[in-house]
C-alpha cells in the first residue's frame, strides 16, 4: 500500500492523524488508513525520529491553536508574525526529520525545499 507513498510523508501524516485523535478525540478514516498502511513496516529504527516529529507537530499545533480558533484578534500582529516564523522553523525541522526517516527506511524519495519558507535539505 505504501509503494506509491514516500515513507517519510506517510509517517508524517500518521503522526498528524494520531495528534488529531489525541487532541480532538477523532478516529477518522484518515487515521485508520495511515495506521493500516504502516502496520507491516518495522519502525524500530526510527522511533526517536518519530518522537522528534511528534514534538515538532505539537509545537506547531500550539503555535496555531489561537489562530485556528478564530481568536487571532486577541493577539498582536507582532505576535502573529513571531508565531509564523516559529511555525516556519518547525516545518523546516519536519522536512529534515522526514528525510532522515526516509533514508533510514531505504526510501529514495526525500523532500527538498528550495526558494521556499521552509528551505531545508539533507
Amino acid at each position: 500500500m505504501t509503494e506509491f507513498f514516500p515513507i517519510g510523508e506517510l509517517i508524517d501524516r500518521l503522526i498528524i492523524a494520531r495528534i488529531k485523535t489525541e487532541k480532538l478525540g477523532l478516529i477518522t478514516n484518515e487515521s485508520k488508513w495511515y495506521e493500516s498502511a504502516i502496520k507491516n513496516i518495522d519502525l524500530s529504527s526510527v522511533e526517536s525520529e518519530m518522537q522528534d516529529l511528534k514534538k515538532a507537530h505539537l509545537q506547531i499545533w500550539e503555535m496555531e491553536n489561537l489562530l485556528k480558533s478564530g481568536l487571532e484578534e486577541k493577539i498582536s500582529l507582532e505576535e502573529i508574525g513571531r508565531r509564523a516564523i516559529k511555525i516556519r522553523d518547525y516545518n523546516g525541522q519536519r522536512v529534515i526529520i522526514k528525510n532522515v526517516i526516509s533514508k533510514k527506511l531505504g526510501c529514495e524519495v526525500v523532500e527538498i525545499k528550495k526558494d521556499h519558507l521552509s528551505k531545508y535539505e539533507l
